[in-house]
């Protein structure tokens, strides 16, 4: 395989794992949004929305660029997926839509009223619904249930993922964003008593993770052999198995003991080996068994294009992300409202 073709492709898979950590967070803070409870529920979704307010749209950079790598790197694949999952995908975006939309609302609504908490439930319940239909569309690309004939997708546009392997990932993705969200909270959280009601949040969704894989790992068998086989008999994905295992306990013991900075790159490094694995399940293709890396790529010129392009990408933006979170990173003030950012003040003369 073309150098450039494997370069891509591991483009592609470092880029969902970035919008896993970064976006899925996101989204994991709108599930806290909504099940926000106890006498704290007011500074829990201000802390949220002071969280999510600086860099919502930045974390969404990591998608647009796996999907533009994946349009113009490999067209075949893309096209491919963009039918057999246009249902879905066509939901994830009216969703991802919907919760920007409702998460400004809300953030300009001053008044405090009833227009304000509908606006909160839109973004509670899109920020539940995106990542369940993402890890659905995950789960239909992971198994063999797309099927072409030619360049064209022949098995319908509901079976693949709305099958009970599709679902199992669909909220094991869920429940990885609720714990990502969670635990980068605790690091947030300004007071003691809020680090403390996000710690307890994030042991008991960390907990469920396990059950959650090992449901999605049984379906496998049936759902996604390929991934099945995989997943139990390479040398390097058993690998992943206990770097992932070492780094949820780590991430376990780390919270227990309430050293929050270090459980953040613990919760992440687990969440990323989880990303990782699926992409390793799948390697080398792209839409099993039709479609490889190599067969789906681009022509040369277009592949040497993309990675300079790429590259220069790189070079500006991630430094100008680095900033960003440092400026809006966690400084221990109090969460002053139940949303945010705030509204601009009108200039007077």
């Amino acid at each position: 395989m073309p150098i450039e073709t494997t370069v891509l492709g591991f483009a592609v898979a470092g880029t969902l794992v970035l919008y896993a950590l970064l976006g899925g967070a996101d989204f994991g803070g709108g599930v806290w949004d909504l099940l926000a409870r106890g006498p704290r529920k007011a500074e829990q979704r201000a802390l949220i929305a002071r969280a999510i307010g600086p860099v919502w749209e930045v974390n969404h950079v990591w998608l647009i660029v796996g999907l533009v790598l994946l349009f113009s790197g490999f067209p075949r694949a893309f096209a491919a997926l963009s039918v057999a999952l246009h249902v879905p995908l066509t939901l994830l975006v009216l969703g991802i839509v919907f919760r920007g939309t409702a998460f400004t609302f809300r953030a300009y609504d001053t008044r405090g009223d009833a227009v304000e908490r509908r606006w909160g439930v839109v973004f509670s319940v899109a920020s539940v619904v995106a990542p369940l239909l993402l890890g659905m569309c995950v789960g239909a690309v992971a198994s063999d249930a797309i099927r072409m004939q030619g360049h064209a997708v022949v098995s319908g546009f509901f079976a693949s993922w709305l099958s009970p392997f599709a679902l199992s990932v669909g909220v094991l993705t869920l429940g990885l964003f609720a714990f990502l969200a969670a635990v980068y909270l605790t690091h947030e959280a300004p007071t003691p008593e809020l680090a403390e009601d996000f710690r307890r949040r994030a042991l008991v969704t960390g907990g469920l993770l396990f059950p959650l894989a090992l449901a999605a790992l049984l379906l496998s068998r049936e759902g996604a052999p390929r991934v099945w086989t995989v997943l139990l008999q390479t040398p390097f994905a058993l690998a992943l198995h206990v770097g992932t295992a070492v780094a949820a306990v780590t991430a376990f013991a780390l919270l227990w003991t309430r050293r929050f900075r270090a459980a953040r790159v613990a919760a992440a490094t687990q969440g990323g080996l989880i990303v990782l694995g699926w992409a390793v399940s799948q390697a080398p293709y792209l839409v099993y068994p039709n479609l490889t890396l190599q067969s789906a790529a681009a022509q040369p010129v277009v592949q040497r294009l993309l990675l300079v392009a790429l590259g220069v990408g790189l070079v500006t933006v991630v430094p100008s992300l680095v900033l960003l979170f440092r400026v809006f990173g966690p400084r221990g003030q109090e969460p002053h409202a139940p949303h945010a950012p705030q509204a601009p003040e009108t200039p007077t003369t």
